[in-house]
């Protein structure tokens, strides 16, 4: 299958399926000498993993990266770094109404058309967990921005239409909804819970922002930064809308009011949300992204065959009521991703290089 690698100094190429043996990253491009073990890499797995809390798939995984090559002695070697993670808690009979049944939705249908014979079970390539494998390789794309001491910082503004009114980045890990308003949270999680128990599902929005990126990330014209962002974001299965800076606010503000005075100090505002031109202006990256409810819900659909005939689908199996909450570490991944390579473009070489 095409279009399964990412990036250019720095790329990644995701691989495997939902029910399949397991899924992995192969990062071409990391320079050696960067210090990396497994044990880096169990932090932000835990973040992501399903099973946490009530909201989460009941699925269980350990989601245990094994490093199977790029670092010798403790270090990377500047060869291919090929991590993998074992699935361990599958269960595929619940998908078998899918072998002959589209999800509205979901992927199923577009790739029955694209591919004809393709892995249905638990949405097999198209499945949220593929996404486990863009945490692991974020984990070593920020080993490789370390120089820079960037903070790449991911929460949700909203779920269930309920918004985050304060932004106190120190409650965003005191709740399971990485939400930095504690009211806001309450409220997340009776929407939640109600829409659970109807068997229904919701989305909402997470916000993304970057403290410490240096001025000039970025290329002209067709590989800007903000066009980059935009891509790794947006291929993100549930994700389907993106904002930079004031984004569709800037469409109805005057140039006066959208423009950020700059001073000898910095910007004044950040309305360009720290990208001006497609390049890194210095300030703070900011990038909201709208998540999609979750497809798979117990609410009977209506739906058509392989055949084309009509049908009717009520689905039975393990899911999450949002994709939100889990979906905010693979937004942080996916950024580190893109300014990692970014970074690399700008800076080739050694560990010692990039941080000179």
């Amino acid at each position: 299958m095409a279009g399964n690698s990412f990036g250019q100094a720095f790329k990644i190429t995701t691989f495997g399926e939902s029910h399949g043996k397991g899924i992995g990253a192969i990062i071409d491009g990391c320079p050696s000498g960067i210090p990396i073990s497994e044990g880096d890499f169990v932090k932000e797995m835990a973040r992501r993993r399903p099973g946490r809390n009530s909201i989460d798939t009941p699925r269980s995984e350990t989601d245990s990266v094994e490093i199977l090559s790029g670092v010798f002695e403790g270090l990377t070697t500047g060869t291919p770094i090929a991590l993998f993670i074992h699935n361990q808690d599958v269960r595929s009979e619940p998908y078998e109404i899918l072998r002959e049944l589209f999800r509205p939705g979901h992927a199923d249908y577009t790739y029955f058309k694209k591919y004809g014979h393709f892995d249905f079970r638990g949405g097999g390539r198209s499945s949220a967990r593929e996404t486990a494998a863009r945490v692991a390789a974020g984990v070593v794309a920020q080993k490789v921005l370390e120089p820079l001491e960037m903070r790449i910082t991911a929460y949700t503004l909203e779920m269930g239409g309920v918004r985050a009114e304060d932004i106190d980045l120190d409650v965003i890990n005191t709740n399971p909804f990485y939400c930095p308003d504690k009211a806001a949270a309450h409220k997340m999680r009776e929407v939640i819970s109600k829409a659970k128990g109807e068997g229904d599902s919701v989305g909402g929005i997470v916000e993304v922002r970057v403290k410490g990126c240096p001025p000039g990330l970025g290329e002209p014209v067709f590989d800007k930064l903000s066009a980059d962002l935009a891509k790794a974001v947006m291929s993100v299965g549930a994700v389907k809308g993106i904002e930079i800076g004031a984004g569709f606010k800037a469409a109805r503000f005057k140039g006066s009011e959208n423009n950020d005075p700059i001073t000898t100090e910095g910007f004044k505002t950040n309305n360009s949300g720290g990208i001006l031109g497609g390049i890194s202006n210095g300030d703070e990256i900011l990038l909201r992204a709208a998540v999609k409810p979750i497809p798979s819900i117990m609410i009977e659909q209506e739906t058509i065959d392989r055949k084309g005939r009509p049908a009717r689908l009520k689905l039975e199996g393990r899911f999450d009521t949002s994709a939100v909450p889990r979906i905010v570490p693979v937004l942080e991944a996916m950024m580190a991703i893109v300014l990692a390579d970014h970074y690399l473009r700008a800076r080739h070489g050694s560990v010692e290089q990039l941080s000179g």
